[in-house]
């Protein structure tokens, strides 16, 4: 089935303080080399959908889950920097690959103590990874955000962009 997108908001996946994507220090995020989005610095260790989709990919370390918006964004939520040298150790999947989810569910979970002594970093980038489909993304002013209920983009697609959703 061909679908139109429009427009989509992304809530927040994290309570936490939201930063810029371009101040993360990792230059594969700052640069947008994955795409765009912004950064929040979790203040619990609790990742919830922050949009209603499918679940495309969980990576085999579990520190990073990647979704598809049922409006055809592809969302990359990933837990902390150099945390793929964990190995998945402090990390708790709840869903499986494929799985349907709703905004607000709970994907994973970490232990945010953990994270903190044997991680680069605990900012955890949110990245709209098929930004090709974007016309405009613009971050909602919130400096605080509530996991599953605070806006964090507000997301224009363009208007000849079309996906099939399988």
């Amino acid at each position: 089935m061909i679908v139109w997108q429009g427009e989509e908001t992304i809530f927040a996946p994290l309570n936490g303080n939201v930063i810029p994507i371009e101040e993360v220090p990792s230059p594969t995020f700052s640069y947008k080399l994955l795409g765009d989005g912004v950064a929040i610095v979790p203040s619990e260790g609790k990742v919830v959908s922050p949009v209603d989709g499918r679940v495309i990919n969980i990576f085999q370390s579990k520190h990073a889950i990647g979704l598809l918006s049922s409006k055809g964004l592809e969302i990359l939520i990933h837990i902390g920097l150099e945390t793929v040298l964990l190995n998945g150790e402090g990390f708790t999947v709840h869903v499986k690959k494929g799985e349907k989810v709703k905004k607000g569910d709970l994907l994973l979970s970490f232990d945010l103590s953990l994270i903190k002594k044997k991680a680069a970093s605990i900012i955890t980038p949110v990245i709209i990874t098929n930004s090709e489909m974007t016309e405009n993304m613009a971050p909602m002013a919130c400096e605080k955000c509530v996991a599953g209920q605070s806006a964090l983009l507000q997301v224009t697609m363009r208007k000849s962009y079309l996906f099939r959703i399988k």
